[in-house]
Parts: structure tokens; sequence; C-alpha cells
């Protein structure tokens, strides 16, 4: 739980901007662009930034919540799932080999044995967690061996040349985790946290409410967040926010998806408020509790395009605008590059 987190180097934010404001354009006129661009040259503490094998791992874990009628789809879809993911058949598939992201997936605890020729990363800790209706959802062993895994495989992936990172999951009932995370750690009403998920109409909505409300009001504990994540959270979940604190650790940028990932990164930020430093929000889910999330955050993400898949969709989407940011800032010629008349000299003449 010990990461050893520093701020980025904001001192070259006037740096970065002088550069930007240099480039053959009015100021200002590459809006959000201008604004990655300089976060990602503070990250990386250099003027001329670059993204290298941008990665996404895909955390896939399941929820012993869901035998108790949290979600529409039976257990058995996370492994199915899984499947199409290693098949190369899903959507963040898709995206990935679009914009040139390498994909990991990750079996954090799936209840089902892939065959150790599939591809899958196995860091499974367990068959899937206990119900946290009426005891917590792992041991305390447990949390601390997922937040290890978490850490050490994207230790992993920086060793293998990566510094921008992000998250994806696969998990029948982890909605359910994430909106009571959002509900005791950020302190919003239950009511607002939850959301259909895979797809609850009005009925199951509710039905969904009622067993998170009275797993809320079973839960004995205290306001730690490690205690929290213990009782309430899925493996994947707790491997995610150990993944993104050893990321910031590493000054790796890190893509932040949905509502899922967003509630790993609430509870990051509980343990080390840094990590947040490090974060690029992708796009606000379409999933009831992520805009209370993003507020909590103080967020503000880059597309808000109606999506609610969650796998790191949004984070594969966002990507090429996040490229985008970063080649005009090396690639863009100034006005002196250009041999162009810019205001400030029309002025000073």
């Amino acid at each position: 739980m010990n990461f050893n987190i520093s701020k980025p180097n904001n001192e070259l934010e006037e740096q970065l901007q002088n550069k930007i404001d240099l480039k053959t354009k009015p100021i200002g006129s590459l809006g959000v662009l201008e604004k990655l661009a300089v976060k990602i040259g503070c990250i990386q503490n250099t003027l001329s930034p670059e993204l290298k094998q941008p990665t996404i791992m895909v955390f896939a874990a399941d929820h012993g919540i869901a035998l108790d009628g949290v979600s529409p789809y039976p257990q058995e879809v996370t492994w199915q799932m899984v499947a199409n993911f290693l098949s190369g058949g899903a959507a963040i598939n898709v995206f990935g080999r679009q914009n040139g992201i390498d994909i990991r997936i990750i079996d954090a605890g799936v209840n089902f044995d892939f065959d150790k020729s599939s591809g899958v990363i196995n860091a499974k800790v367990d068959y899937g967690t206990k119900s946290y209706l009426n005891e917590p959802a792992m041991t305390a062993e447990q949390f601390k061996t997922a937040i290890k895994r978490g850490a050490d495989l994207c230790d992993k992936m920086h060793r293998e040349g990566s510094n921008i990172i992000g998250f994806g999951e696969m998990g029948i009932g982890n909605t359910s985790s994430a909106a009571i995370l959002l509900h005791i750690l950020a302190g919003v009403d239950l009511k607002e946290c939850v959301g259909r998920g895979t797809g609850w109409d009005d009925e199951g909505l509710k039905k969904k409410y009622e067993i998170l409300k009275n797993a809320v009001a079973n839960y004995n504990g205290d306001n730690y967040v490690e205690n929290i994540l213990t009782h309430f959270g899925g493996f994947e979940i707790v491997m995610i926010a150990g993944a993104m604190l050893k990321a910031a650790e590493l000054k790796m940028v890190i893509l932040v998806d949905g509502f899922i990932i967003s509630s790993a990164l609430l509870a990051a930020s509980k343990i080390n408020s840094d990590v947040l430093e490090y974060c690029i929000f992708t796009h606000k889910s379409n999933e009831n509790g992520h805009k209370h999330m993003l507020l909590h955050l103080k967020a503000e993400p880059i597309l808000d395009l109606g999506m609610r898949l969650g796998e790191g969709t949004g984070a594969a989407v966002a990507y090429p605008i996040i490229e985008s940011s970063v080649n005009f800032l090396n690639q863009m010629a100034s006005f002196e590059d250009a041999g162009v008349s810019n205001s400030d000299q029309i002025s000073q003449a």
C-alpha cells in the first residue's frame, strides 16, 4: 500500500504553453488538445512528450453479489466475454486494433479455468468474490494480493516499454460494487449511484437498489478505504486500483475509462490523492453514477458519446485525440519556422 507518488513537474506548464502559443494558429484555438499537451508534458517532464506502446489492461472477475440478483445476466457471461476478448471479437479488440493499442486480458478472479494457451494473463485470486450482502467480498489477505498483483502487472507493462496505460474490466455485477464505493467514499445518495448496469428495466433497477441498500445496511465495518474495498470490492476493481497507484508512481499517463474504472480510481485516490495528477478522463459514461463520480473527482472528460459498455472502450476511442495533442506539440510549425507573421510580431512592429 506504500506507493511513492510524486507530483508531475508543473513548473513546465508555462514553457509548454509558450511553445503551444508560438505554433501557427490563433492562441487557444486547439482547445482541449492544448490542455492535454501541457498535462502530458508535465507528467513526462519534457517539452517534447512521446506516447510509447499504449496499453489497455482488461481485468475480469466474478462477483458473489451477482448470484443475489443484481444483474439480468447470469455469472457465466463473465468467462464467456473473456473468451470473446481472447478471440479478438469484442469492441475493445476492434478499437485496440484500429488505434494501435496493445490489449492485455487478465483473469483477476473469474469463476472459470481458462486454458493456459488461451493468452489470458492468470492473476486469479479466487473463483470470484463472496456476496457482500452478508459478509465481506474478500479476505484482508486476498485484498493485499489483488493490490500487489495489479501493481506488479503495471510494472511489467512499464518495463516492456509502455508509458501510457488504460484499464478495462469485465465482471457481471461489478456496477453494483462501483455504486456502493461511490456511495460510501463520495457520500452520494445510493439511489443516485445505482444504474441499469447491463440493462435493467425499471422494476429490475428497483430490485437492484433494494439489494444494495440492504448490503450497505448490513456493513458493520469502519470507513478505512482498504476495509471498504475488502468488503464491497471485486478482485478486478482492487487490482486496477493497485495498477493505477503503481502507474502514477512510475509517472505513466493513466487513461480513465467509465464507471467501474472510475470507482477503482476513486478508491485509489483515497489511498494516495496524487494519483489523480496522472489521469486523463477519456469519457463520460451513460451509467447514472458516473456523472457524480466525475464531479467528485473534479474531472473533465474528453468525450460524451452515451457509451456505457466498459471493457476500456472509452479509453480506446479517446486515444487518437490524446495522440493528436502530442503530435501537434511536436510536429506543428511555429510562426518563426514557417516564416508566418503572428499577432505579437505585428503589434511590436
